[in-house]
């Protein structure tokens, strides 16, 4: 009895130190400094920074590295996006954001990498790992190698995802912005991936969370983070008339404000603003720059305070099945293009028009229709077509069941 009353008096004096520390940490993150840095893409160097190199978590940047070295397994052909890679418990039990596979479940490469970038998967980045390195320790000390490999001296990975890990997985704002360099530079058709708004899983619409991208014209992507110890990190590349910056944000209060800060970095450097003595330089090559779906979350019901790890903000919404359809095109890059040019003249109508590529086969022949969704009903929809089409272009409306 005594030896039992003195185990749960170690429990509870455990249980004690826990909340204690937890409440450090929370407080340690609402009172961490905001660190960011941008690149110059075309003249190799950093334009401006505060805190760039001022050491910080991750969160799910850390899976932009996830991503990198699977895209180069593909390239090496020791990896294809049609093979299907099994979810161990390990990789199901991964706390919020997830795609909820069931251990002993598999999942393509390609739905593992649609769900790392647009809802910042868990497991499916955990699966990832183990598939390629054995284990996620194992797949950390690969990422750290990769990392230093491309010149971020100052970050560690542990696991695959980004998930808080003490005080080991750390980064800092310049290092996330060479890595997104390097996902252009070496990978200039899979970074496209990075401009999803969305994914379709199993029948079901999966949402992303990158709003700057939706309300800012010229951001192509990458890559937001939150973790309760990291706070909110973001990682955007803009292409504003063949003039390309990535900034990165480190540590934001809320979704907002993080967003927020990176849309006045973006402006303020693409007027012409920055350094006039580089503060590093490095010889860069300048890179070049889905479907109607029942639309659907499917997790279980949840408080927020459980989801530890997101993105850092909240699904845009569909409010309706009303779309635009501006043509239908031979190729994805092409209906990208369109969309890219367009995007402005839509956005002045309806802020919250998102743009998507449909495949579709007509005659034997894929077709990729270039359309905007997110209207509130028919009305908005044609409004925004009108303004198209007074600019010469074509334009119809949908109403998607």
């Amino acid at each position: 009895m005594q030896a039992f009353r003195a185990g749960r008096g170690v429990r509870n004096f455990l249980a004690a130190l826990f909340a204690a520390g937890s409440i450090v940490l929370g407080a340690g993150a609402a009172l961490a400094e905001t660190s960011w840095a941008v690149f110059d893409v075309d003249s190799g160097v950093f334009v401006g920074e505060d805190g760039g190199s001022r050491i910080q978590p991750p969160a799910s940047l850390a899976k932009m590295m996830t991503l990198y070295i699977t895209f180069e397994a593909i390239r090496d052909g020791r990896l294809r996006w049609e093979d299907r890679v099994t979810v161990s418990r390990n990789a199901s039990i991964k706390i919020p954001t997830k795609l909820w596979v069931k251990p002993g479940d598999t999942i393509s490469v390609r739905e593992a990498v649609d769900g790392m970038i647009v809802v910042s998967a868990n497991d499916a980045a955990a699966a990832i790992g183990e598939y390629l390195a054995g284990s996620e320790a194992q797949f950390g000390r690969l990422m750290t190698q990769r990392a230093r490999q491309i010149g971020m001296k100052d970050t560690a990975f542990t696991n695959p995802s980004g998930l808080t890990d003490g005080l080991k997985q750390t980064t800092t704002a310049r290092d996330m912005a060479l890595l997104g360099l390097a996902l252009q530079r070496d990978f200039p058709k899979e970074y496209r991936l990075f401009a999803q708004p969305s994914f379709v899983f199993r029948g079901k619409l999966r949402r992303g969370h990158n709003n700057l991208m939706y309300r800012y014209g010229g951001v192509d992507g990458i890559k937001t983070g939150y973790t309760d110890a990291a706070g909110y990190n973001l990682a955007s590349s803009l292409n504003l008339n063949g003039h390309r910056l990535i900034g990165v944000v480190l540590g934001g209060k809320t979704a907002r404000a993080r967003d927020n800060q990176m849309a006045t970095l973006l402006t303020r450097f693409s007027n012409g603003e920055g350094v006039k003595a580089p503060l590093v330089a490095m010889n860069v090559p300048v890179p070049t720059p889905r479907p109607a779906v029942e639309i659907a979350m499917h997790m279980p019901e949840m408080h927020m305070p459980e989801i530890e790890q997101g993105d850092g903000g909240f699904p845009v919404p569909s409010l309706t099945g009303w779309q635009i359809q501006i043509a239908a095109l031979p190729s994805r890059g092409a209906a990208q293009e369109l969309l890219d040019k367009v995007g402005s003249l839509v956005r002045t109508v309806h802020t919250g028009a998102l743009a998507q590529i449909e495949t579709t086969s007509r005659r034997g022949r894929t077709l990729y229709r270039a359309r905007f969704e997110g209207f509130e009903d028919q009305a908005a929809a044609t409004r925004a077509c009108a303004m198209l089409k007074s600019n010469r272009h074509d334009c119809i409306t949908i109403e998607v069941p």
